[in-house]
């Protein structure tokens, strides 16, 4: 099984391709210090648009650096939660988009428990 994992969680768009053996083909992060550091914090709006601007590019290069087609995904995963909505929405919707067009599963993914 080949999963596209995404994640918008807060300030950093991330796309990664990973298969049931647990090798990690991918791992793309783009982070967003620089566009919020002149704020001491994350400044929500600033960083869902930054999703957008991102998220192809980073889907895009993950796909390439895991030197697979999406017709050969099995599934599509994102961050649903805990997070900024507006940025969560960025990532959902695309992996949403991804699974709709592939007719692949999509499964929506605990922030906090992507980490653990």
């Amino acid at each position: 099984m080949i999963v596209l994992g995404i994640e918008t969680s807060c300030d950093e768009t991330a796309a990664a391709v990973v298969d049931s053996d647990r090798q990690i083909r991918s791992n793309v992060v783009l982070s967003q210090l620089e566009a919020h550091l002149p704020y001491g914090g994350v400044v929500p709006e600033i960083a869902a648009r930054a999703h957008v601007e991102a998220i192809d590019v980073v889907i895009s290069r993950a796909m390439s650096e895991a030197n697979l087609e999406f017709n050969k995904l099995d599934g599509i995963a994102a961050t649903a939660g805990p997070g900024l909505i507006v940025c969560l929405t960025v990532g959902l919707n695309a992996g949403k988009a991804i699974a709709g067009s592939l007719k692949k599963p999509f499964v929506a993914v605990n922030h906090l428990e992507g980490h653990a």
